[in-house]
């Protein structure tokens, strides 16, 4: 029986065999794709190519892609571990042919790598064929070429309700490429219930689809229209799992290998003897999306995929203490995952301490999560009027808290209360409708610049070139020509520019002709060409004019030094905080240079000093800094460090600073480290849970910024009459100055408080032998409010006070209620009901409670019922 691990490798090898390509998997975490949340099909990482936006040395692909479905318009999460084939993370086996071979040699790919006796050997007669309804050219191949018989060949046609709407018609988006597809069903046998593709029965578990073979063909328009592309292509998906289950002959992917290990595993941890408990499926579905979205960058946050991840591993945990975890154990499983994972786990190796931190500390946070909203729950209960605890409130606490319905239901459960499913349902469908309209990322694939062949760009070397103009864009629609004022990207065939990516802007500079000015405010890349984007100043500009590209210099060498100095950062950061620190975004401009990056705490004024002198000995150390090409493996083995979010060629550049930093760039640097001068902080502060940013300059900002501190410290001794050497002792000086006379001033408040409250005896009112003093106060500080009631409440042994104090657009309430009334009169209450009428709440002890308010115009209103309500309880 061939391992889940024997079956990627012979899939990879086949198709390497057939001149394919092998491409390692790409990150979860789409590259410069902001119209998907996870990675969630092995051609993702090739969508450029299939626009025409990107072209690589090869036609011919192959890969095992790790995918996420879990977030927006893909989402299996409350499925997982109650089927048999959900799951939040999935690794899809693809083949993919850019203008290379199309259906015959696909179809026949196909079925040599599932029937051959080299390769898996199915049995031809356990599978069944789909293609689209009026796709007579594949259902010829599969029927006359390939041999499987006409009954088990099936059309589909347009089963979603729309043209082209089909199971069987695939589209990458509203617009763009588009086709037909066939795919591949695994009959399980008769003693499974379902039927074949397109019957009433399909959704049983009978016939599996286990492949399936996209053939785009059309380039779809925004009025619908299909267009022939001219390059038809090929793109390929098998679930890894799916075809696990299919050999290990099994028919739920949970009872493959790889889950038997983990469920296994997790039954070991939690002491658990039924292997079939869906909580152990779902425990082992949850910790390989988790562990791979923690080793592809991701960190659990309150938004965007951190809270995805959020959610999953708090479902996993959740499930986790339904079985009887006491502790944190979820993080327990990474080393029998990575282990279990084969050689797709390397990566997971690799960061294991990193995954494993991340997952213990998200584990102990819900565990606090969870007791918080016990505690919220218990006050929710406590003022329910009835019997039903309502949708609303069950939804809050577990969207805002985490807090599981099942909990939820099962302490309402015990106290005789039912909850209103049907609310929380309809408050589930809202917030699912707000998610899926959120991730449904428009996009017009066919209103890209789109160019043929590649810009040369130069700016490693010069600042200014000749050039030719290959294309030109207004209004996002291409022309031949541009006018004086006209708004325009101008594409050039080589270029000194350099185009945004690698957290460094892009350029900005002239173009010109002897009768032309265009203005270039910024550069963009569009797959492999450069557009320069601005505004034509003068004269008019054509295609095929010879042109004179001079980069702005003093803006790029201002870009320049700091996107070196990042690259020392991201070194010094790593030697002070530890391995762990790993990029998340960065901002390289001429002003200031950004560097977002994994942390799971603040850091210390101690460790930024630090930071900062590492930096700065570097600088001084004036070390050469070298690019090399290689190939990304040559690399990788290097020690070259690839930074997130970034798309790497099959060439990379490597910047190297010595042995103390290197990484694959293709931003402009310095020659040498001493051009940098200068490096300063200016800030650092989270962004997210667990990432942190620092901010920083470098060169004339950074003496700039230097100058203006000096100016504040200078201007600073001068106003307390200090020198550099005693200024911090005249501050404590003064410090220590104002805190005594604070403290004098409050005492003479509270004196002032006390005999006020003496005077205010005076007022009191006697009601069923109890002293009740409500009043309105005048300018009496909140801090001294409290001093006059504890003064009143020891003057009258048996007394119930409450005072309103307006402070210009609020109000402050105050109620105190001696020992022996409390039992009576809470003073909690009291205030509550007071704090209604002038818009606000509050609450306290029984003894003593405060309140805000907002509409101090109705005070008198709220003395009044404050003294109604006493009279009525006594």
């Amino acid at each position: 029986m061939k391992t889940t691990s024997e079956i990627r490798q012979s899939f990879l090898e086949f198709f390497q065999s057939k001149g394919h390509t092998i491409v390692p998997s790409s990150s979860l975490v789409p590259e410069n794709d902001p119209t998907l949340l996870f990675t969630n099909a092995g051609m993702n990482q090739f969508k450029d190519v299939f626009l025409g936006l990107d072209k690589r040395h090869y036609s011919r692909a192959t890969s095992s892609q790790r995918c996420v479905r879990a977030g927006g318009k893909h989402n299996d999460l409350e499925n997982v571990g109650y089927t048999a084939r959900h799951h939040t993370f999935f690794e899809m086996l693809g083949n993919f042919s850019f203008g290379d071979y199309f259906k015959q040699d696909a179809i026949a790919y196909a079925w040599e790598f599932l029937t051959s006796a080299n390769w898996l050997g199915l049995p031809a007669e356990r599978l069944w064929v789909t293609v689209y309804e009026t796709d007579d050219e594949a259902y010829d191949i599969w029927h006359k070429q390939v041999g499987v018989p006409a009954e088990r060949i099936i059309r589909i046609g347009d089963n979603k309700g729309t043209p082209y709407a089909s199971d069987n018609f695939w589209q990458m988006g509203d617009t763009g490429p588009c086709g037909p597809c066939t795919e591949i069903f695994y009959d399980h046998g008769d003693h499974i219930w379902g039927g074949p593709p397109g019957s009433a029965e399909e959704d049983g578990d009978r016939y599996i689809e286990i492949w399936n073979v996209v053939f785009m063909q059309f380039n779809r328009q925004a009025d619908g229209t299909m267009e022939k592309l001219p390059k038809p292509s090929v793109d390929t998906g098998m679930g890894l799992e799916r075809i696990s289950a299919v050999l290990q002959h099994v028919n739920s992917n949970y009872e493959i290998d790889i889950f038997q290990t983990l469920i296994k595993e997790v039954a070991a941890l939690l002491n658990v003897a039924d292997l079939d408990n869906k909580s152990l499926r779902v425990i082992a579905d949850h910790i390989r999306s988790c562990a791979y979205l923690i080793a592809d960058g991701v960190v659990p946050s309150n938004e965007g995929r951190g809270y995805v991840l959020r959610r999953i591993i708090r479902r996993a945990v959740r499930h986790g203490n339904i079985l009887g975890a006491k502790s944190a154990f979820f993080y327990k499983l990474v080393p029998t995952l990575a282990k279990a994972m084969g050689q797709a786990g390397e990566i997971l190796t690799e960061k294991q301490a990193h995954i494993e931190k991340t997952l213990k500390a998200e584990e102990e946070q819900f565990a606090r999560t969870l007791e918080r909203g016990l505690a919220l729950l218990e006050e929710a209960l406590a003022k329910l009027d009835g019997k039903t605890l309502s949708g609303e409130v069950a939804f809050k606490l577990y969207d805002t808290y985490g807090f599981p319905l099942d909990l939820t239901a099962d302490v309402c459960r015990e106290r005789e209360i039912s909850i209103d499913e049907a609310g929380f349902e309809r408050e589930m469908q809202a917030q699912r409708a707000r998610a899926q309209a959120s991730s449904q990322f428009g996009t017009d694939y066919n209103n890209v610049i789109k160019v043929e062949g590649e810009t040369l760009f130069k700016g490693y070397t010069v600042t200014q070139c000749e050039a030719k103009v290959v294309a030109l864009f207004s209004n996002g629609k291409a022309v031949d020509t541009i006018q004086s004022g006209e708004n325009a990207v101008v594409v050039l065939d080589q270029t000194p520019f350099y185009g945004e990516s690698g957290g460094q802007v892009g350029d900005s500079g002239q173009i010109s002709t002897e009768i032309c000015h265009f203005n270039v405010t910024d550069t963009q890349k569009y797959g492999h060409v450069f557009g320069h984007i601005g505004q034509l100043v003068s004269g008019s500009l054509s295609v095929g004019d010879s042109v004179s590209a001079q980069v702005d210099t003093a803006r790029r060498h201002a870009i320049t030094l700091n996107h070196s100095a990042t690259h020392l950062l991201h070194a010094a950061l790593r030697q002070v905080l530890g391995n762990h620190v790993a990029q998340k975004g960065s901002l390289v401009s001429e002003s200031v240079l950004r560097f977002d990056f994994s942390q799971p705490e603040a850091i210390s004024k101690a460790q930024l000093d630090e930071i900062e002198r590492i930096i700065n000995r570097k600088i001084r150390e004036n070390i050469n800094v070298t690019t090399d090409i290689m190939d990304i493996e040559s690399a990788k083995q290097k020690g070259a460090m690839a930074l997130f979010g970034e798309k790497y060629g099959d060439e990379v550049r490597v910047v190297g600073m010595s042995d103390f930093s290197m990484e694959l760039c293709g931003g402009t640097h310095v020659k040498q480290t001493g051009e940098i001068g200068l490096f300063k902080f200016v800030s650092e502060g989270a962004v997210a849970a667990g990432v942190r940013r620092v901010e920083a300059v470098t060169g004339e900002n950074a003496l700039d910024l230097i100058f203006q501190q000096q100016q504040v410290l200078a201007q600073s001794s001068e106003l307390l009459k200090a020198d550099s050497s005693n200024l911090v002792e005249k501050i404590q000086q003064l410090q220590e100055k104002t805190k005594r006379t604070e403290k004098e001033l409050q005492q003479l408040k509270d004196k002032l408080a006390s005999q006020a409250s003496g005077e205010l005896a005076k007022q009191v009112q006697q009601i069923g032998g109890v002293n009740v003093l409500v009043q309105r106060l005048e300018n009496v500080e909140v801090k001294s409010l409290r001093t006059m009631v504890d003064d009143l409440k020891n003057q009258l042994e048996t007394a119930v006070i409450a005072f309103a104090v307006p402070t210009q657009d609020k109000v402050n309430l105050i109620v105190g209620v001696t020992s022996a009334l409390s039992k009576t009169i809470n003073a909690g209450e009291l205030v509550g009901v007071m704090a209604q009428a002038v818009g606000g709440k509050g609450g306290g002890r029984a003894d003593m409670a405060m309140a805000g308010g907002s509409q101090p115009e109705n005070i008198e209103q709220a003395l009044d019922i404050a003294m109604k309500w006493i009279q009525a309880k006594l």
